[in-house]
């Protein structure tokens, strides 16, 4: 198996693409860590992940909260030893246009997207640096290359974390840690659901394999990051879009 005797922390893993990310590498033979804000999925979650890894539990976090993260990591390492891999997966929306977007809104996106990914990637990188090994992979987007509208807090927390990760790989892969994205499309989620559907089918029309994407289909992307397979990539950025032209 892929992942073998490795520890994967993954953020958003309650639902959608954290969650098929968590099964996914369960399967896979790795103790996972799932952490989410969400206390009650979160908890439903780590029995669908026990099922394939019995040694995988569920952490309530909240990926702003940088005194919550720090005890939250310190659970983890007490538990498995130590931090193999780091999926930066969780994310949210507030979507409106730039004239109409309040200070609250920006803030939220930003503090979860961007720095919420700063937090947690800072709060394990001493440890993978102490053992000279690791893989970091953080969700960017699309968006994140093309802008789209209504969305100038979500592109600029997703374009931030491009440049992190290519900052990142340049001063971590002399130590041995790898560090890449994926960059998602359109996939069938809880956050895709909620727009509206003539946008959504309009976003589908100029994939080029007309379809929105699978949640287990960036979980695949993750594992392939987060593996051996990948050991000569680092400051990657994957796109999982069908093909996807704004």
């Amino acid at each position: 198996m892929r992942l073998d005797n490795k520890t994967a922390m993954i953020t958003g893993a309650a639902r959608g693409i954290g969650l098929a990310t968590a099964t996914r590498f369960a399967m896979e033979g790795a103790r996972v860590a799932l952490c989410d804000v969400d206390q009650d999925e979160g908890m439903t979650a780590q029995e669908t992940v026990s099922r394939d890894s019995p040694e995988s539990f569920f952490v309530g976090l909240d990926v702003t909260d940088r005194t919550g993260i720090a005890a939250s990591v310190g659970r983890i390492r007490s538990i498995f030893g130590h931090i193999d891999i780091l999926v930066n997966n969780a994310g949210i929306t507030a979507d409106a246009r730039m004239d109409k977007m309040t200070e609250a809104e920006w803030d939220r996106v930003i503090d979860t997207n961007l720095k919420g990914v700063f937090n947690c990637t800072e709060a394990v990188v001493r440890g993978m640096m102490e053992r000279g090994k690791g893989a970091i992979v953080s969700a960017a987007s699309v968006v994140a290359h093309y802008g789209n509208f209504g969305q100038t807090n979500y592109v600029a927390a997703k374009a931030g974390v491009i440049g992190m990760t290519r900052v990142w790989a340049r001063e971590l892969g002399p130590k041995g840690i790898r560090v890449n994205a994926v960059a998602p499309g359109f996939i069938d989620t809880d956050m895709a659901r909620a727009v509206p559907d003539d946008i959504l089918d309009r976003f589908i029309d100029k994939t080029p394999l007309a379809r929105m994407g699978r949640p287990e289909e960036v979980a695949n992307a993750y594992l392939f990051l987060a593996s051996d397979e990948s050991s000569f990539i680092n400051g990657a950025v994957l796109n999982v879009d069908g093909g996807l032209v704004f």
